[in-house]
């Protein structure tokens, strides 16, 4: 979906987000965004480790 964006798409959108929120609250925004999705991508990668360790677990309880 990002990539039909394309570069006058994304320069139209901060144009617009700067003309909303203005030029003292874009950087709070900014900063927000980026530690929700640090968070997002570490909550995401740490459901994979739980993922790949769980079956070893299930196969060793169905053995006993």
């Amino acid at each position: 979906m990002m990539q039909n964006i394309g570069i006058p798409g994304l320069i139209l959108v901060l144009v617009i987000a700067l003309i909303i929120f203005g030029p003292s609250k874009l950087p709070e925004i900014g900063k927000a965004f980026g530690s929700t999705l640090r968070e997002f991508k570490n909550s995401t990668k740490d459901l994979l480790t739980d993922d790949k360790r769980e079956p070893s677990n299930q196969e060793k309880s169905n053995k006993e």
